[in-house]
């Protein structure tokens, strides 16, 4: 070994032996988490949004400490339950369930989703529908609701020292909106 490669290598070494805090975490961002649905916001109290659709992509990371197998958690339960959750949503008009101005009801028959707001008034099939517990559709409430879910589904408040989750949610092309959860 010549010197060049030996201060190297003890630098390396000299490293290990003085360990920083290190922080660690998974993330998954694959093109199956992705899903097509329609919504509308409103903003400014009374403005509302023509309705209309996006392709939205979603991704997820959990920080935490390494456990018994030297990782902070699996990456295929993470994209496997995000996966289910995302399908949910896809192919759907996402409605806002808790909005102080927008009315969104179910026909008493059940086949039909009444939404108004103001003097508008749209009616979609209750299976095209997917009514979120929000006050607004926006990416970030629906990145929230999507976060929750997946806590749910893996556990996580009690799950091996698990620190923090985020979700992104991409609504256009690097228009991103994050929700971080501290479990």
């Amino acid at each position: 070994m010549n010197s060049e490669h030996a201060a190297e290598s003890e630098s390396c070494q000299s490293a290990n032996s003085h360990p920083r805090e290190c922080h660690f975490g998974v993330r998954v961002i694959k093109d199956s988490l992705v899903f097509s649905a329609a919504h509308f916001i409103t903003f400014n109290g009374n403005v509302c949004e023509r309705l209309h659709g996006h392709n939205w992509r979603v991704e997820a990371a959990i920080e935490g400490p390494l456990d018994e197998n030297s990782y902070v958690f699996d990456f295929i339960a993470l994209r496997d339950n995000l996966q289910a959750i995302v399908q949910q949503l896809d192919h759907s008009v996402i409605l806002p369930e808790y909005h102080p101005a927008i009315r969104v009801q179910v026909s008493a028959d059940g086949r039909e989703v009444e939404t108004t707001f103001e003097a508008r008034r749209w009616v979609f099939p209750v299976e095209d529908c997917r009514i979120l517990p929000v006050v607004n559709t926006t990416a970030e409430l629906i990145g929230q609701w999507i976060g929750r879910c997946l806590i749910d589904r893996l556990c996580l408040p009690g799950n091996s020292g698990l620190k923090v989750l985020r979700v992104s949610v991409e609504e256009n092309f690097g228009q991103w909106a994050d929700c971080r959860f501290e479990l």
